[in-house]
């Protein structure tokens, strides 16, 4: 491979090595074909290769979202994951999977946590690094991502974390650091923020000390898309491939620039093109160039393994009076009530990891598939869960008459002439993706609307720059700053302003919305330039509808009621963080759950979150069930564990806090703007999710990191800890099923010094493993452990440490359910400190 390599290399030119450190367009490299270079393509992402559309696209296969793969503290399946996400993205004829996204869930308000693994960097590590060697043992690269500390999405393209070595050495970076060592990824994404001042893309101390130096790994950096922010800093500092392209710092005038000053080398460019073209011929493109068209391909092993994979995700966090499982004997003839969000499949979150999935089984048509007629369902919606109002695209006409709106493009400034018009648009709204000519210019969407009743009419709007709508002449609407969160825009999740305009029924109204670029000096990375919006309708009979009312009498007729509850795509997304610890919308879906609980005492709740939320309801409930994002067979899955065909087995990934003020970051989370820049302290240090709860008051958690119920019971005896020699442990456990039924649960090996010390967690998860019992089975479980495990990390020596002294080896099956504790004398350099 190197001499293939080396041979191409020096057969280039300058410039066609400057030429391949940034992408032909949005996926694809940039090709060579005089030097046979081919171009390779690139997709998103965490939880199936979506393809080159963002929104529409080929359909494609949605797997479980991290959290929800976490919550199995399975990696065996994770492994089986990689292998199923590298067959979906050859259908998309891609050779790079953007994924996994494998960031600490620092704060429970992350707007991308849902995509990462969980708040322990040893269960994502090893999730992260399962997942990287399915996909790569199938010809696929795996993109680790985001390197590093990118825990928020506020402002995520300028933010300054500030972070002590300590703290990014045992928390952020040993995730990857797990993957790097474990699984050897082919390519690592850098993120969009600064640490410690200096930007991701252009970090010495992340991408040559650490990534290339200390852990040794040889592959290619990317920068997150839009995420570079110089040229010959980020050459210089390891980032081998801007994206997207074409080059927004790489052209090779700028490149070429900076080589003849002498502020970049020849033999740097060297490195960087050898990487690119290193990761063409890992993924095979020089033996087979071709792309072809995408494909759609529903493969039955894939949804069996999403399936499987989400019940055992799935985490069943109450169960009062062991209501669950609604067997099909035992709910035979009833009826049951479902609310909320039943009737969505909730099977991911926003941004990267959307997709058109292939299929999406809803709640109600799993649990109806399940009990057939044996049981009668009824639905009562009870809330408005929508961030955004709908795109209005019914009762409209273009310009030329016919069913839609007319689309104008302007240069800006020169809004006389178009210099493109597009007919028949299907609704009110503008991506600016999805046009090549929209970069700095103006755009106008027209239609003609005859409303179907009299009344006020609610509408709201967003755009990337300065917006208006009017209404036969007269402005209704207008913004006339640039969207404070161009992403959260383009993916989404921005919010609206929402007002009301009265409309007569018949009587017709010409609309128009005008936008234009983003005005100032504002950097919106890849959205730089473009016009773009949204503008939302909905009538005041369906705006004003008493649900709660409908939903409240309905629970008191049914026999169950099971209300469905969690985040849409919009109001979980990348390019923003939530916006409350409560469910939205305006606390509907909270008032929903009071008001059936308040008339039905058998209700349960099923919630679909990558998040812990607030749960001021709990205790008037009698099941309550966390969903996560499961994937494509979501009604499938949750209906697996309400009837029992699934015992849960799903375990906590993450703490859950009763308040959100209870949070270790909560005063440090999203930061403090100071002359422009936002800057967040990580002033928790290491102390983030349960190795904060460990230290404070029990009542501060609602459910602890590593916890999960299930139908049947286990317990955990006869816990030993041997020496097989200086550095390494071997624990062992007798776990038994001492409950009714088959099940799961999983064995942690949490350890800690035996006297605590206040800069130094009380216990650190070390090690686990699941396991499958059958009624009354007992079985010895071993669980290695190295020095390495819980060691931490001293910045005054720079180097990884463990203190000689006692240690206890504590085995649970939660953080605050411990059942056998072993303390351990662990020798030091002579009775001082061994260094790793």
């Amino acid at each position: 491979m190197d001499a293939n390599i080396e041979a191409i290399l020096q057969s280039l030119t300058l410039e066609e090595k400057i030429s391949l450190l940034a992408g032909k367009d949005f996926w694809e490299t940039v090709p060579i074909p005089d030097k046979g270079v081919p171009a390779i393509k690139t997709s998103d992402g965490p939880n199936g290769a979506r393809g080159e559309q963002f929104t529409g696209g080929t359909r494609a296969a949605c797997f479980p979202a991290a959290v929800c793969s976490a919550a199995s503290w399975n990696p065996e399946y994770a492994h089986k994951i990689g292998n199923a996400l590298a067959e979906e993205t050859k259908t998309k004829s891609a050779r790079v999977l953007l994924a996994p996204t494998m960031c600490n869930h620092r704060h429970p308000l992350g707007g991308r946590n849902f995509e990462s693994f969980s708040e322990d960097p040893l269960l994502a590590g090893k999730m992260a690094a399962n997942v990287v060697k399915g996909i790569q043992e199938k010809g696929i690269a795996a993109t680790i991502k985001h390197f590093t500390a990118n825990e928020q999405e506020t402002e995520r393209l300028a933010v300054d974390e500030i972070v002590s070595e300590r703290a990014l050495r045992e928390i952020y970076m040993k995730p990857f650091e797990i993957t790097v060592k474990e699984a050897k990824p082919w390519g690592v994404m850098t993120a969009y923020n600064k640490i410690n001042g200096t930007h991701a893309d252009s970090h010495n101390f992340l991408l040559k000390q650490i990534l290339r130096g200390e852990w040794g790994w040889d592959g290619l950096v990317m920068s997150d898309w839009g995420g570079t922010n110089s040229t010959a800093d980020s050459l210089n500092a390891g980032l081998d491939l801007e994206m997207p392209g074409p080059t927004r710092w790489r052209t090779v005038e700028t490149v070429t620039s900076a080589v003849r000053k002498g502020e970049v080398t020849e033999q740097v460019i060297n490195e960087r093109a050898k990487n690119v073209l290193k990761l063409i011929e890992r993924v095979g493109g020089f033996i087979n160039p071709a792309i072809p068209p995408e494909k759609s391909i529903v493969d039955p092993a894939h949804s069996k393994l999403i399936r499987d994979v989400a019940g055992q995700g799935i985490t069943l966090l109450k169960n009062e009076g062991n209501i669950l499982p609604l067997t099909k004997e035992g709910v035979k003839g009833k009826k049951i009530g479902l609310f909320g969000l039943a009737k969505e499949a909730l099977i991911h979150g926003g941004g990267s990891a959307s997709l058109n999935a292939h299929y999406r089984i809803t709640p109600e048509e799993g649990l109806k598939a399940t009990y057939g007629d044996d049981v009668e369902f009824k639905y009562a919606k009870g809330a408005h869960t929508y961030r955004l109002l709908p795109p209005l695209r019914h009762h409209c006409t273009d310009l030329e008459g016919k069913s839609g709106w007319t689309m104008e493009l302007f240069n800006k400034g020169q809004t006389d002439k178009p210099i493109k018009t597009t007919h028949g648009l299907k609704e009110s709204e503008f991506n600016p993706i999805l046009d090549t000519q929209a970069k700095d210019s103006e755009v106008k969407l027209s239609a003609t609307f005859v409303p179907s009743e009299t009344g006020a009419h609610y509408l709201g709007c967003s755009g990337i720059g300065p917006t208006s709508v009017t209404i036969d002449g007269k402005v209704v609407f207008e913004q006339k700053n640039n969207s404070p969160d161009p992403m959260g825009f383009l993916l989404g999740g921005n919010p609206e302003v929402e007002f009301s305009v009265p409309f007569n029924a018949v009587q017709s109204y010409k609309i128009q919305i005008h936008s234009k670029s983003p005005s100032g000096e504002a950097d919106f990375s890849i959205l730089a330039g473009l016009p773009g919006f949204r503008m939302g309708f909905m009538n005041a009979s369906e705006h004003d509808l008493d649900m709660l009312t409908q939903a409240k009498d309905l629970a008191k007729d049914v026999d169950i009621a099971i209300v469905f509850t969690g985040h849409t795509p919009a109001w979980e997304t990348e390019g923003q963080d939530q916006m409350s610890f409560n469910l939205p919308r305006d606390g509907s879906q909270d008032k929903l759950v009071e008001a059936v609980a308040s008339v039905n005492k058998k209700t349960i709740v099923v919630n679909t979150t990558g998040v812990a939320i607030a749960l001021p309801w709990l205790f008037n409930i009698a099941a309550f069930i966390q969903a996560w994002f499961p994937g494509q067979e979501a009604g499938n899955a949750i209906a697996d564990i309400i009837s029992g065909a699934v015992n849960p087995s799903g375990r906590l990934p993450i703490s859950w806090p009763k308040r959100i003020e209870d949070a270790p970051a909560y005063r440090n989370f999203p930061g403090e703007k100071k002359n422009g820049q936002l800057t967040v302290r990580y002033d928790e240090g290491v102390f983030v999710g349960y190795r904060h709860y460990d230290r404070v008051a029990k009542e501060k958690v609602q459910f602890p990191f590593g916890f999960g119920l299930s139908y049947t019971s286990f317990s955990l005896s006869g816990g030993h800890v041997s020496k097989p020699s200086m550095t390494s442990f071997k624990a062992t456990v007798a776990v038994k099923n001492t409950g009714g039924s088959a099940g799961a649960t999983v064995v942690q090996l949490y350890v800690g010094r035996k006297e605590q010390v206040s800069e130094h967690p009380i216990k650190t998860l070390a090690a686990f493993k699941k396991v499958a019992l059958r009624l009354g089975q007992q079985q010895i479980v071993e669980l290695d452990v190295e020095l390495k495990d819980f060691a931490y990390f001293d910045e005054k020596d720079s180097a990884w440490k463990v203190d000689g002294g006692q240690y206890d080896f504590s085995f649970g099956q939660s953080v605050a359910h411990v059942e056998s504790v072993i303390t351990v004398d662990v020798e030091g350099s002579g009775g001082n400190l061994v260094k790793l």
